[in-house]
């Protein structure tokens, strides 16, 4: 089953391996970067301190379309002038990455690892403190490095009353604005399209990079210290773009002024010289006045883009359905009224089809048991074809139909967001949620909707893990078989089991498939009503492999299993299986026969159990230690042929003979887990 093909427009080379760029995340404390590093940010991160010494930095590896980007979140900076030593380290990467010019040779703390500097700066703005924001970015704009914009909590400012015009705003500083709300996940895949589309144009030697100039007044009184900046050797030992280190020099009693003089005491006594013909010339000191003129032009710059007012404002009903779908606390409401409704779909609607449908097949075949060689096949395929109504009628048109119009809708966007990090433990992305719930249902259409979401690497370890989820049949067993004999703490026990070893198995997989898995940008696409068609189409390109890839092993698993029981196989199976069932599980021989044929329907296996034991009372034949561990492998082991002619499709023959080399040992071991417990249980009573 393949997933719907995306056309991602090509401008040139694709952003990857050696050509991939830096992104440097940088903003005041409090205005949202770390929510947009987090939302963006692969399974693992990687962090070190900047020269081993001050506040320390994240960095990973996020995919964009099929372009992508190195993205680190820096130290929050409130400025470049004034700066203590942990923001002056943070300025300095910058600046010069891990390559510090000959100024900052001689500092005690140098680089400790390779770290290049950024390629593209992307400001995180407050919207609802924009003037404060406004002075950072003519402040980093001085840099001369390619910068986007992220104008976020756009929410909370419209809350407010106050209306910010995204466009005036770019078109004023010249350089790309995107409204967003980050712990929403809000204009974040707009966000990082524009990163990717401006570290391509700034590689090209037309790109455009604005630097903004202080008022006339002022500008005449720093053409002196320009001019010191100018000098070749100053310019050299530097390595700053010259409108910055004119600020620099002009504003700052600091680092710059400091390196000046300890490296250049000439024009160091020129650039006081300066300072002091400026600040005669100006109604006050030459710093003061350059930060007055600065924080003039923010305000300025803010008044002409703001506005009170609702304009732009989405409809109430949106705002209502993020609160409940995006919201940081609310958002689990939403995920869990989602997750309830498949749960719905999963134990109600497809129960009540598998009652209307399959279940009066079976019970009509039931008193069917021919003997002959032709019968016994005959029958055989009727119960592979029973088996694929069983998987296609009850489960997989239902949930893929819902989990389709969860797509269409937008709704399983925001459900994977709000899921992304819990997920990451796994070393998986939220988009795997809903696909991980519908295997509550039939691993199938789970395994299948795992296929549209996901690639490589994800889709091997999601693949893995959903198969350790009790799908509905197995379920049923535990409630009827547990609930009887078990009690409610056994049955809650059993299940709670399956987080555990999804966890600890998760945890194993991400050691045998150690590659790291890149970040994804969690598109918030705007909601939507599906239409008929799409919901068909999709369900349709979804379902259709399920009868060339599984209706074949079933029929021929069916065959197998009849014909070993048609020649009286029976007993060798029993005798062959001993070491598990009698030895390790610690379960009549005869039980021997009833696991195997799991593979082919979990409900069969059950009722081979009663006529291997010749009862449906498994309480007079079995104890409560020997109900449990058998429920626990039942639970754990190869879900069933049709799953694994689905991860044969998906995963290839390798990692699906894997699965099940997998699924038989966790069984093994979950199951000798409980019995020994439950045995030394029974032993210290």
């Amino acid at each position: 089953m393949t997933s719907p093909a995306h056309a991602f427009p090509l401008h040139g080379p694709g952003l990857r391996g050696a050509r991939r760029p830096r992104v440097a995340i940088v903003g005041r404390p409090g205005s949202g970067k770390r929510s947009i590093f987090r939302a963006a940010a692969s399974t693992a991160t990687h962090h070190e301190r900047l020269a081993g010494v001050g506040p320390a930095y994240e960095e990973s590896l996020v995919e964009v379309g099929i372009d992508q980007i190195s993205l680190v979140a820096l130290p929050a900076i409130d400025g470049l002038h004034d700066l203590d030593p942990d923001g002056c380290i943070t300025l300095k990467y910058l600046l010069w990455g891990d390559r510090w010019p000959a100024i900052a040779r001689h500092e005690a703390h140098q680089p400790e690892s390779a770290f290049a500097a950024p390629d593209v700066l992307l400001l995180v703005m407050d919207a609802t403190s924009l003037e404060r924001d406004i002075e950072l970015a003519l402040e980093l704009m001085q840099l001369g490095r390619p910068m986007v914009v992220a104008l976020n909590r756009m929410d909370e400012a419209r809350s407010r009353r106050r209306f910010l015009n995204v466009r005036a705003l770019a078109t004023k500083l010249g350089v790309a604005v995107v409204p967003t709300v980050a712990h929403m996940g809000i204009g974040l895949a707009d966000l990082f399209s524009t990163v990717v589309r401006t570290a391509r144009e700034a590689r090209s030697a037309h790109a455009q990079r604005p630097t903004p100039s202080p008022s006339a007044h002022i500008e005449a009184q720093l053409r002196p210290i320009a001019a010191i900046a100018r000098q070749p050797a100053v310019a050299a030992a530097f390595d700053v773009p010259e409108a910055m280190l004119t600020m620099q020099l002009a504003e700052n009693d600091g680092y710059f002024a400091q390196e000046l003089q300890a490296h250049f005491p000439e024009q160091h006594a020129a650039l006081l010289a300066a300072r002091a013909a400026a600040g005669a010339a100006l109604p006050r000191p030459l710093a003061e006045e350059i930060h007055a003129d600065r924080h003039h032009r923010a305000a300025m710059l803010y008044e002409t883009v703001s506005r009170p007012g609702q304009e732009g404002a989405p409809p109430r009903w949106q705002r209502w359905a993020d609160d409940l779908f995006l919201h940081p606390r609310w958002g689990f409401v939403g995920t869990l009224a989602v997750f309830a409704l498949v749960l719905l779909f999963v134990f109600e609607v497809s129960a009540m089809l598998d009652s209307l449908t399959v279940a009066r097949l079976v019970a009509w075949a039931e008193p069917w048991h021919p003997t002959s060689l032709a019968g016994v096949l005959a029958r055989a395929v009727f119960d592979g074809f029973v088996g694929l109504a069983g998987i296609v009628i009850p489960y997989m048109i239902p949930l893929v139909l819902l989990l389709v119009w969860l797509e269409e809708s937008g709704i399983m966007h925001r459900v994977a967001f709000v899921v992304d990090r819990g997920f990451h433990r796994l070393g998986l992305h939220g988009g795997v949620a809903l696909p991980f719930l519908m295997g509550l249902g039939c691993n199938v259409p789970a395994l299948a909707a795992t296929a549209a979401v996901t690639h490589g690497r994800d889709r091997t370890v999601a693949s893995l893990l959903i198969t350790f989820l009790p799908c509905s049949a197995r379920s049923a067993i535990l409630l009827a078989v547990g609930g009887k004999y078990l009690g409610g703490f056994g049955v809650f026990a059993l299940f709670m089991l399956a987080p555990i070893v999804v966890s600890l198995v998760g945890k194993l997989l991400r050691r045998r498939y150690p590659e790291t898995t890149p970040g994804m940008i969690q598109e918030i696409p705007p909601y939507a009503v599906p239409t008929l068609h799409a919901l068909l189409a999709n369900t349709w390109e979804r379902s259709r492999d399920i009868v060339t890839i599984v209706l074949p092993l079933l029929v021929a698993g069916s065959v197998v299993l009849a014909l070993l029981g048609h020649y009286g196989a029976d007993r060798w199976i029993d005798l062959a299986l001993t070491p598990v069932t009698a030895w390790w599980l610690g379960l009549p021989i005869a039980l021997g026969v009833p696991i195997l044929f799991g593979v082919l329907r979990k409900e069969l296996s059950l009722l081979m159990v009663f006529q291997a034991l010749g009862t449906q009372e498994l309480g007079g034949v079995l104890d409560a230690t020997q109900i449990a561990t058998f429920l626990v492998f039942l639970t754990f082991y190869v879900p069933c042929v049709s799953t694994f002619a689905m991860m044969l499709k998906l995963l290839g023959r390798r990692d699906a003979l894997y699965s099940v080399a997998l699924s038989i040992g966790v069984a093994l071991a979950a199951a000798g887990v409980v019995r020994a417990v439950m045995e030394l249980a029974t032993w210290a009573l």
